[in-house]
């Protein structure tokens, strides 16, 4: 038998995506990528034995996002014993629409006369539209009922697969009732057809959420006893049940990636969100690194000048005179910072916990000057001196240690308690340290960030700006390769809590998504579970 290493191809490199649309007699490409992962279709080792020179062409009409698949190669191995080359059409087909598996020639006919086309809009209703570098683009929403909204997304459920670390398609043949809590947001942009009748929309990436029920407690209300009719006369529906709505998937194509695209998209769901009074938090589900940086620059975006209006900032000085000469035994957070005002904040931009938490924690440590901080700072004359340190800003980034470090205790008390006291002190300070360094190499980031945009701004202005690259991670912008990752994994928590709701697959890709927490090695002990 023949080395079958001569027969096996990576099956990233084997697979090609394009984008297509009507051109006269023939489809143009719009533009042409290919997947980041496999794994999920062709197995762990993301190859394909049985093939030489292989290539699967999957194209999508650019509107519609009608697909098809094509397959190609200079030689196929013969079968010998039960060493069989992989059977790709059984392979793929329950990835793609029965549709996709029809020949070149037939899509190409289906694609070039289909006089619908010209009037084609995306399912759904138009949300959101903005222009950025000189192009056009519409995110429209639709909830899953709607039967043309499960048509588009069933086509394009491959991507999940292609670009989402972890990410599994949504199950698309439900129950109404579920069906109902769900809603597709579309990203598409609006081009100037090659011809008459094609259509003038053109798939830029899309987003998915999932509506939870949201328990209100209202401490200040006493319970009532209803003896109303049940079931209820009326059909109660989704949408007017108190819930926490969480991204599920999030995904931004390639070519469209580094041009603010997941930015506009965030900002769409985060405002239906706000604007929804049954809707009380805003989640994600699993985000990876990539989105994860995208979530944090927006939040912090968001929030800081509502910071800067409502003066936040910690309170250097939160002990009278005779208070500080003896030693505390609470911590004085009520006095630290505006408690009451940060919770207001909180809810009215509708942000998870432990979220609001990492996005208040970076304002505060940027309103300590640098050399005041972290490696620059006389780290050990501070834990001295304490709240009694001469410097206005040495209390204050004393004070915001320990913010942080009640923060991570109360989260992982359960896990702390576990250690010595000796080890659970070491724990949290090599935690503290690696949550300082993340919040200050995103800080530097997004401040960079700000400066180009303003340069960007200027330039068209001036109108002299050009189409962005089209490198980058599933999502938005990419952050630097040296910034640090929000979630500073010291310690890996199994059973984190939800209350900030990133506890399943998908964000990503664009979206969400992989596992933004995997635990390297696999250790199950105390010592290996906190984290940020």
């Amino acid at each position: 038998m023949e080395n079958q290493s001569s027969w096996t191809c990576n099956a990233n490199d084997a697979v090609q995506i394009s984008i297509v649309q009507p051109g006269g007699d023939k489809l143009e490409k719009i533009s042409t990528f290919q997947p980041e992962f496999t794994y999920p279709i062709f197995g762990e080792e993301e190859t394909i034995f049985g093939y030489q020179d292989l290539s699967i062409r999957l194209r999508f009409a650019a509107h519609n996002l009608r697909s098809n698949v094509q397959i190609s190669y200079d030689k196929k191995f013969k079968t010998v014993a039960d060493v069989a080359p992989v059977d790709l059409l059984k392979t793929l087909r329950p990835w793609l629409p029965e549709e996709s598996f029809a020949t070149l020639q037939e899509f190409e006919g289906s694609v070039l006369k289909d006089e619908s086309a010209k009037d084609f809009t995306p399912p759904g209703s138009l949300v959101h539209s903005y222009t950025t570098k000189g192009r056009n683009y519409e995110i429209w929403a639709g909830s899953l009922v709607d039967p043309e909204v499960r048509a588009i997304l069933d086509r394009i459920q491959i991507f999940v697969s292609f670009f989402v670390e972890g990410g599994t398609p949504i199950t698309t043949d439900d129950f109404e009732w579920t069906l109902q809590r769900w809603t597709v947001y579309f990203v598409y942009e609006k081009i100037e057809p090659l011809i008459p009748t094609a259509s003038s929309y053109s798939f830029v990436g899309y987003a998915t959420t999932y509506r939870w029920y949201f328990y209100l407690q209202d401490s200040t209300k006493q319970p009532q006893t209803s003896n109303g009719p049940f079931p209820y006369a009326h059909e109660v529906s989704v949408s007017e049940i108190p819930g926490r709505l969480r991204i599920s998937q999030f995904l931004i194509l390639q070519p469209h990636q580094q041009s603010g695209h997941g930015s506009q998209l965030y900002h769409t769901i985060q405002s239906a969100c706000i604007k929804d009074p049954t809707l009380h938090e805003l989640t994600v589900e699993d985000p990876n690194e990539s989105f994860d940086y995208l979530r944090d620059k927006n939040d912090y975006q968001t929030l800081a000048p509502q910071f800067a209006a409502q003066n936040i900032a910690i309170n250097a000085n939160p002990y009278t005179p005779d208070q500080t000469r003896r030693r505390p035994r609470l911590m004085p957070t009520g006095k630290l910072i505006p408690t009451q005002t940060l919770r207001a904040l909180r809810a009215q931009f509708k942000i998870a916990p432990v979220q609001f938490a990492h996005i208040v924690e970076m304002y505060l440590l940027s309103q300590i000057p640098t050399d005041h901080r972290g490696a620059n700072s006389n780290t050990m004359r501070i834990l001295m001196q304490k709240f009694r340190a001469p410097n206005e800003h040495d209390r204050r980034y004393y004070w915001w240690r320990m913010l942080v470090k009640q923060r991570l205790y109360k989260h992982h008390r359960d896990l702390l308690i576990q250690l010595d006291r000796e080890d659970r002190y070491q724990k949290l300070d090599e935690t503290l340290q690696n949550v300082e360094e993340g919040y200050a190499k995103l800080l530097e980031a997004f401040e960079g960030k700000v400066e180009e945009e303003e340069e960007e701004e200027e330039e068209e202005e001036e109108g002299g700006v050009e189409d962005g690259g089209e490198t980058g991670k599933n999502g938005d912008e990419g952050p630097s390769k040296e910034r640090g990752k929000r979630k500073f994994t010291v310690l890996e928590d199994e059973d984190e809590d939800e209350e900030d709701g990133e506890g399943a697959k998908e964000v990503a890709a664009g979206n969400g998504n992989g596992n933004a927490n995997a635990n390297a090695n696999g250790e199950d002990s105390a010592s290996k579970k906190m984290k940020t």
